[in-house]
């Protein structure tokens, strides 16, 4: 059975609201280190998951999605051991971008593991990314 005093279920209210869609933001473990594992981030921005038209921009607002959950569990991009990626018609182009972004928010002599996965759409009409994590601090 689940010790739910351990859980910390958090839906940072800069992001939409996931219940209807039936799932949560991320929740974090305490025992005996903080584990987080956070749900797939789009390129949605607000309340209103509003998507750009391009690629590029989307990567950059699901960065920022994924830093908004991070701060609410007082953590950073260090804590991220483990990353996926959806990207819709994966192409070398997207694969550079992402490696350009990424870049940007990770150490490059830390990386967290990660896995890509070529996806035809996701969820919702208009997303082209898609980014989950898993993040750990002691």
């Amino acid at each position: 059975m689940k010790n739910y005093k351990q859980l910390q279920l958090i839906n940072p209210t800069e992001l939409f609201n996931p219940a209807p869609y039936g799932f949560s933001h991320s929740i974090s473990i305490q025992s005996p280190f903080q584990m987080c594992f956070i749900a797939g981030q789009s390129g949605g921005v607000g309340e209103q998951h509003l998507l750009a038209d391009d690629f590029k921009t989307q990567v950059r607002d699901a960065l920022n999605n994924l830093r908004i959950v991070l701060q609410s569990h007082a953590m950073t991009f260090d804590n991220i051991v483990k990353i996926t990626l959806l990207i819709v018609n994966h192409s070398q182009e997207k694969l550079a971008i992402w490696a350009e972004e990424a870049g940007k928010v990770w150490n490059p002599s830390f990386l967290p593991a990660s896995t890509l996965i070529p996806v035809s759409q996701l969820a919702l009409p208009g997303m082209l990314f898609e980014i989950d994590a898993i993040a750990v601090k002691g």
